[in-house]
């Protein structure tokens, strides 16, 4: 089943807030704005471009396995620098298949070199969940003769 839909839509639908880090801070800074706003990600960005992208992943295996301080070492010794990205034109169902395929949870958006979004697995199984159920009432619309002729 294609699921219709682009990542500009659930963008739009998101909102355009987007948190970041710069490379220099401290994965302590780091985690600590993760867990403030609830988020699994953060694209570290310099000079307004973006430099790669940290993660709840990167910390466990990057930091705590490896012995290192989360006050002392920087973002940018941890970073994911091979980044995997999104435009927003591109459907939910290539974004699944991508982050399936790299094993990723989260997608910076980018129009050229701009960043103009994240997006997240739950993001997209969201948008799944919300176009199955849409799929399901009309179904069922359908089969008892409510659905609009």
């Amino acid at each position: 089943m294609e699921i219709a839909g682009s990542v500009g839509a659930i963008l739009a639908h998101k909102g355009p807030v987007v948190w970041s880090i710069a490379p220099d801070a401290t994965v302590f800074e780091a985690i600590e704005l993760m867990a403030d706003k609830n988020v699994g990600a953060l694209p570290v960005v310099e000079n307004g471009g973006l430099v790669g992208i940290i993660s709840e992943r990167d910390y466990t295996r990057k930091v705590i396995l490896k012995g290192k301080s989360s006050k002392e070492t920087p973002v940018r010794d941890i970073m994911t620098l091979e980044l995997v990205t999104a435009d927003p034109g591109d459907s939910v169902s290539e974004c699944m298949h991508v982050m399936t395929d790299k094993r990723v949870r989260h997608l910076p958006v980018l129009e050229g070199t701009k960043m103009v979004g994240l997006i997240s697995i739950g993001d997209l199984v969201r948008r799944i969940i919300s176009a199955q159920t849409a799929t399901i009432d009309n179904l069922e619309k359908y089969i008892t003769g409510d659905y609009p002729a």
